[in-house]
C-alpha cells in the first residue's frame, strides 16, 4: 500500500513565549495557543509538534474545539539514554538520571500513542523522537532502542510512524531504523553549516538527494528547514543571520518543494527565547517567521500586512 501523506503548507510550531519553557514546565495557556493557531491557520494546514506535554494536549484541544483546518505531525521527546561525549554543550549525565530518562521515555511513548488514538482525525503521523542519534546531540538514544520504540508505537496506532533527524545519520547510521519506519524525516540547515545564501538551496537539495539515493522506495519529508535572523556568530556567520536572507531562503525552499511535491515543514513559526544560552543573540532563539511578540518578520509581511512588522523588517 502506497503511503499517502497530506499536502499543504507545513510549519513547526512551539508556542513558548517570554518566561515560558518546556524545561521549567511553564506552558503556553489555551488562550495563547488559540491566538497562535488562528494566526497560523490563515496560511498553513499542517503543524509539527515536538512532544506530548500539556502544550501538545492544548494544541489538539484548540484544533478540535475551534474546528480549525489544521492537521498535526505529533512528536515524542526522548531524553538521553546514553552519555555523549561528542556534545559540545554537555551530553553527560549521572547513571541515576539516565535510568530516570528511560522511564520517562517509556511514559512519553505511552502519551504519544494515547494522543494519536484520541485524535485520529487531527494527528496524521507521529514522530518517535527528534535529533537523538546525531553525533552532537545532548539526548542520545541508541539506534537499537529507537528500533524497539518505533515497533512498539507502530503496533499501537493506525497513523504512519517516522523519526526526525539531521540528514547526516540517515546516510548510514540509521539504515537499520529506516526498515521499520513508514517514512524518513530529514533536517537541513545551510546557514548552520556556514553556507552563503547563493548556495543554500542547492545545499538543501544535496542533503535530501544524499538520503533519497540510499532509500529509493522510502518516502522523505523535510521536517525542519529554515534560516536564522540573529546570531552571535556561534555555528554560523553572524552577517548571514538577517531577515532579508531568511525571506530569500524561505521563498526558494517553498518554490522547490512545491514543484517537487515534497512535504516540507518550515522551521519555525515563532522565535523562542527559552532556547540555547542566555545570550540574547543566541541563534537558537531566532528562527521564527514571527517574533516572540507575534510580529511578522520580513518574510511574512506580504501575507500579514495588517500586523505590526518586526523591528528591522521594513
Amino acid at each position: 500500500m502506497t503511503l499517502q501523506l497530506p499536502r499543504g503548507n507545513a510549519i513547526c510550531y512551539s508556542g513558548y513565549r517570554a518566561g515560558q519553557s518546556p524545561d521549567q514546565r511553564v506552558y503556553p495557556s489555551v488562550a495563547q495557543i488559540r491566538e497562535d493557531l488562528h494566526l497560523l491557520a490563515r496560511h498553513w494546514q499542517l503543524l509539527r509538534l515536538y512532544d506530548c506535554s500539556p502544550h501538545a494536549e492544548r494544541v489538539l484541544q484548540v484544533i478540535r474545539e475551534d474546528r480549525l483546518p489544521l492537521r498535526v505531525m505529533l512528536g515524542a521527546y526522548l531524553g538521553a539514554e546514553m552519555n555523549n561525549a561528542g556534545c559540545p554543550w554537555g551530553g553527560t549525565y549521572a547513571e541515576a538520571q539516565l535510568e530516570a530518562n528511560l522511564r520517562e521515555n517509556a511514559a512519553e511513548l505511552q502519551r504519544l500513542v494515547a494522543l494519536a488514538n484520541r485524535h485520529p482525525e487531527i494527528v496524521f503521523a507521529v514522530a518517535v523522537g527528534n535529533e537523538c542519534t546525531v553525533d552532537w546531540t545532548d539526548h542520545f538514544v541508541p539506534v537499537p532502542h529507537m528500533i524497539e520504540y518505533v515497533r512498539r508505537v507502530r503496533a499501537a496506532i493506525a497513523q504512519p510512524v517516522t523519526f526526525c533527524e539531521n540528514y547526516v545519520p540517515w546516510q548510514g547510521k540509521l539504515k537499520p531504523l529506516v526498515e521499520v519506519l513508514d517514512f524518513i524525516s530529514l533536517h537541513t540547515y545551510p546557514v548552520w553549516e556556514y553556507k552563503h545564501i547563493h548556495e543554500a538551496l542547492d545545499y538543501t537539495k544535496d542533503n535530501v538527494a544524499s538520503v533519497a539515493r540510499l532509500y529509493p522506495d522510502k518516502p522523505i519529508v523535510i521536517t525542519e528547514a529554515g534560516w536564522c535572523t540573529n546570531s552571535n556568530g556561534r555555528g554560523m556567520h553572524a552577517e548571514h543571520a538577517v531577515q532579508e536572507l531568511q525571506a530569500i531562503y524561505y521563498q526558494d525552499l517553498m518554490d522547490w518543494t512545491r514543484a517537487e511535491g515534497l512535504l516540507c515543514f518550515v522551521f519555525e513559526a515563532f522565535d523562542e527565547p527559552w532556547k540555547g544560552s542566555p545570550d540574547p543573540l543566541e541563534p537558537e532563539k531566532h528562527w521564527g517567521l514571527f517574533t516572540v511578540e507575534r510580529r511578522p518578520k520580513l518574510v511574512m509581511r506580504a501575507l500579514y500586512p495588517e500586523l505590526e512588522p518586526a523591528e528591522g523588517a521594513t
